[in-house]
């Protein structure tokens, strides 16, 4: 019996040591985040951000209790207009911190990022936050009826917008439906155009043929009126002299004069032979 009361004991002392030592270590931790974060509002005073953002980083790491640090490294993010940091970070310092005086900070800053970035339906929302926690902030209720005039001016105009839009869609519908009936339209007018072409097109090729049907038959009344070659006699044709041809006269006078000249040449050599020489039948030795 004795022995299980001194177990117990000793178990209960050495669990309130190991929670003591954990108290110790968080106070420690504690001690040194909030440090870093006077070092950090230090920085930032002298405008030196990049060393403020470290230490501010630092305090953040080194507890997760201190709602300051990630606070202030919001308002130094807010500050340099860096919008999307500076949410987050006051959106952990309000998850993070207990009071409720900073809650509220942290989501009336909220709210202010989100009328920044226009959404100002979330920065609704934000402040409502922020005055759950702190109903009596002049402030944050005028930012809050601020941010619902701007929200229905926003409603407003997208709903303008989408009637617009709607009306345009309407508009673009019937065009096109327009210019599907035109083109409907202009095809149906097309073929009957090109119908008509064919008529056409068939009716002159009638006309031409009748042409020369007509032609022909003109052709064969002319030919009957004009007697053929093969009518004509044939003395006639050989009574007609060709082109470079001497008629039957002119070759008989021809052949005369070519006897007579042959005549006289006859004559001639006759004269000779009477008048001529004796001739020699011995030799001169």
């Amino acid at each position: 019996m004795n022995k299980i009361v001194l177990l117990l004991f000793f178990v209960t002392l050495s669990s309130f040591a190991q929670d003591r030592k954990e108290e110790k270590r968080k106070e420690k931790a504690q001690i040194e985040s909030t440090d870093l974060t006077w070092e950090g509002n230090k920085d930032l005073s002298e405008n030196d951000f990049v060393s403020a953002e470290v230490d501010y980083r630092k305090a953040i790491a080194k507890s997760g209790e201190n709602n300051a640090a990630p606070y202030n490294l919001g308002n130094a993010y807010y500050n340099k207009e860096t919008y999307s940091e500076a949410f987050g970070r006051y959106k952990q310092a309000g998850e993070v911190a207990t009071a409720k005086e900073d809650k509220h900070k942290a989501y009336h800053n909220m709210g202010n990022v989100f009328m920044k970035q226009k959404e100002y339906e979330k920065a609704v929302e934000a402040y409502k936050e922020a005055l759950r926690n702190n109903p009596k902030d002049e402030e944050t209720r005028y930012n809050l009826a601020l941010a619902k005039e701007l929200l229905k001016k926003q409603q407003d105009e997208q709903q303008k917008n989408d009637d617009n839009k709607d009306d345009q869609d309407q508009k673009d519908k019937q065009d096109q439906e327009q210019d599907q009936k035109n083109e409907g339209d202009n095809k149906e007018d097309q073929k009957d155009q090109d119908d008509s072409d064919k008529n056409d097109q068939g009716d002159k090729g009638d006309e031409k043929k009748e042409d020369n049907k007509e032609g022909d038959g003109d052709k064969k009344e002319e030919d009957k009126k004009q007697p053929e070659q093969g009518d004509k006699p044939q003395e006639q044709q050989q009574q007609q002299p060709r082109p470079n041809q001497l008629s039957k006269q002119q070759i008989q006078n021809l052949l005369e004069a070519m006897q007579n000249e042959e005549k006289k040449v006859q004559e001639k050599i006759d004269a000779k032979k009477v008048k001529g020489a004796k001739v020699k039948n011995e030799k001169d030795w």
